[in-house]
C-alpha cells in the first residue's frame, strides 16, 4: 500500500488510443514527504506508470526524468487570466516549465485549471478555452505540439444526473462551454479529464446497502442499470461510465474501440447482465 504522501488517481482519461493504466496523483500538502528522489525510485518499484502533480514543481519534474513515467503537470485556477490573455505569457510559461525538462522528463498532458467550470467563476469559466488554446499556441511554437497534451480536469459535479450511468447528463448550463472544450479535445486528440471520487458518492448516500463495499471496490452483489443491462460491480465503473455517456449527448465522439472493449470486457469489473 502506498503512503498517504501518494493519493490514488482518481482521474479517468477519455480519449482515442486510451489505454489501461496506472496512475496516482502526487499531493505535496503533507509532513515529513520524502524527498523527490526517493518518490521517484518508489515509483519505479511499482506498476505505476502515470503521475498527476497539481503543479509544476521543478525537483519532481526532474526526479521523474529517464523513468518513462508519464507526468502530468497543472497550470493554477490562477494563471487562467494571464494565459488567456497573453500568449507571451503562455510561451513563457512553457518555455520555463515544460521546455527545459522534455523529453528526458516524459511530459504528457498540461492540466489547465482544476474543477473551474464548478467553480462558479463566470469570468474565469469563459477565460478557461482561450488559456488552453494559448497553451496549445506556446506547445506548437516549441514543436511540442502532439507530444504534450492540453486539457482541463473538471469535477464530477457537472453532472446533472448520474444515476442509472445510461442517464448521465451534464448541467444544461454547462453545455456551451463543453462544447468548446470538448471540440478542442477532439481536434487535438487530447483527454476530457474528470475527477471521480467515489467517496463523496458514498458520504452522498452512505445508508445504501453495499454502497461501502460498492465505493471501496469490495465484493457485492452489484448494481444493473437496467437501460442497458450493464452490471457494475464498483462505484468508479459508473462513475466512467456516466461520463462517457454525458459526453456523447453534448458532442458525437466516437470512442476507440480499446475504450470500448475496455468496457465490454473481463478487464473491467462491469458486464452484461447474465441472461437467464
Amino acid at each position: 500500500m502506498l503512503c498517504n504522501w501518494v493519493e490514488r488517481w482518481t482521474k479517468k482519461v477519455l480519449c482515442a488510443g486510451s489505454e489501461s493504466f496506472i496512475g496516482v496523483n502526487y499531493g505535496q500538502v503533507a509532513d515529513n514527504l520524502p524527498p523527490p528522489a526517493a518518490t521517484a525510485k518508489l515509483l519505479q518499484s511499482t506498476a505505476i506508470g502515470k503521475v498527476r502533480l497539481y503543479g509544476t514543481d521543478p525537483a519532481i519534474i526532474q526526479a521523474l526524468a529517464n523513468t518513462g513515467i508519464g507526468i502530468v503537470i497543472g497550470a493554477a485556477n490562477g494563471d487562467i487570466p494571464g494565459l488567456a490573455s497573453d500568449p507571451n505569457f503562455a510561451k513563457t510559461w512553457v518555455n520555463t516549465n515544460v521546455v527545459p525538462y522534455y523529453p528526458a522528463s516524459n511530459i504528457i498532458l498540461v492540466t489547465v485549471g482544476n474543477e473551474v467550470i464548478t467553480s462558479n467563476d463566470t469570468g474565469l469559466v469563459n477565460q478557461m478555452l482561450p488559456a488552453i488554446q494559448n497553451v496549445q499556441g506556446a506547445l506548437e511554437a516549441a514543436s511540442l505540439g502532439g507530444k504534450v497534451k492540453v486539457s482541463t480536469v473538471h469535477s464530477m459535479a457537472v453532472l446533472r444526473d448520474s444515476e442509472p450511468p445510461s442517464a448521465g447528463r451534464f448541467h444544461p448550463e454547462y453545455d456551451t462551454v463543453l462544447q468548446g472544450l470538448l471540440s478542442f479535445n477532439n481536434a487535438t486528440g487530447s483527454p476530457f479529464t474528470i475527477n471521480p471520487y467515489p467517496y463523496f458518492a458514498y458520504r452522498s448516500d452512505p445508508g445504501r446497502a453495499d454502497n461501502l463495499a460498492f465505493c471501496l471496490f469490495q465484493p457485492n452483489a452489484g448494481r444493473v442499470d437496467p437501460n442497458t443491462n450493464l452490471k457494475y460491480m464498483n462505484m468508479f465503473d459508473a462513475q466512467v461510465s456516466t461520463i462517457i455517456l454525458a459526453v456523447r449527448m453534448v458532442f458525437d465522439i466516437v470512442f476507440s474501440v480499446s475504450l470500448i472493449y475496455h468496457f465490454l470486457s473481463n478487464k473491467s469489473n462491469f458486464k452484461m447482465k447474465d441472461k437467464c
